[in-house]
């Protein structure tokens, strides 16, 4: 049977009733270095992807000049929080190449200065369980729509590989981070964290990356108060492309 490929299009959530059950998503502003997309998963720690932390020199933005602006739309946020620290995988290089084991390892956390404690701004949980062909959405801010979040309410997950999702999710630039969402239990849970858009058999997609060890790693060096930069050994090798994303045919290009 044909996996499903049609995909709703964006929707503009502009308006404060729109985007109500959304505002835990928000705009992460990066000082000069622009701007990314954030979930918040706890009252203080938001989800977002790691390469979203450097230029394009690869110098890591100073947790000063970060800000999270929970749900961001037309010139007002519900909650404004600098950035304690930040801390992205240990796996993650940002001078390697621009390969299916690099977005394997593309996420990060952000620990606020401050909770977000408002009434409105609801940490969204996660989960790890996915399934090919399975339905999606993603809430997102990007170029040319920056200044209120947009959702896609149905793409689909296409294809896996280990610790990346190929979805057929509509991303550009400024949507890195941004939460994939699956409904579970009546519930918009976050899956993923989108971290580059590719060309895969002749489609556009949305690569993302699954949460699974990756986010317990994370938290794991919040816990330890550890937030430097560094490639750990794990001695782990080149991911297997099973569903067939050979990187020398996929674009990959930063949202």
């Amino acid at each position: 049977m044909a996996l499903p490929v049609q995909a709703d299009s964006l929707k503009s959530l502009g308006s404060l009733d729109a985007s109500k059950v959304w505002q835990g998503v928000g705009r992460i502003n990066l000082g000069s270095s622009g701007f990314c997309t954030g979930t918040l998963i706890a009252p203080d720690l938001v989800l977002t992807a790691a390469h979203c932390f450097f230029d394009n020199d690869g110098r890591r933005t100073p947790d000063g000049d970060i800000e999270f602006l929970a749900g961001w739309q037309n010139g007002r946020a519900e909650a404004y929080r600098g950035a304690k620290r930040s801390v992205i995988h240990p796996e993650y290089v940002f001078k390697g190449r621009n390969n299916v084991e690099r977005v394997a390892s593309d996420v990060a956390l952000i620990q606020l200065d401050q909770p977000i404690k408002h009434p409105s701004i609801k940490p969204f949980n996660t989960a790890t369980k996915v399934e090919r062909g399975q339905e999606v959405q993603v809430v997102s801010y990007a170029k040319n729509r920056a200044n209120a979040p947009s959702i896609q309410e149905t793409c689909h997950l296409l294809a896996r590989d280990p610790g990346v999702y190929v979805t057929s999710c509509d991303v550009d630039f400024g949507a890195s981070g941004a939460p994939i969402f699956a409904v579970q239990n009546g519930e918009a849970v976050v899956l993923s964290v989108v971290s580059a858009k590719a060309q895969w058999r002749q489609q556009k997609v949305a690569l993302a990356v699954g949460l699974d060890q990756r986010l317990s790693a994370l938290l794991d060096q919040i816990d330890r108060n550890d937030g430097v930069f560094r490639r750990a050994d794990t001695g782990a090798s080149r991911v297997a492309l099973q569903s067939g994303i050979q990187p020398s045919g996929a674009l990959f290009i930063k949202p």
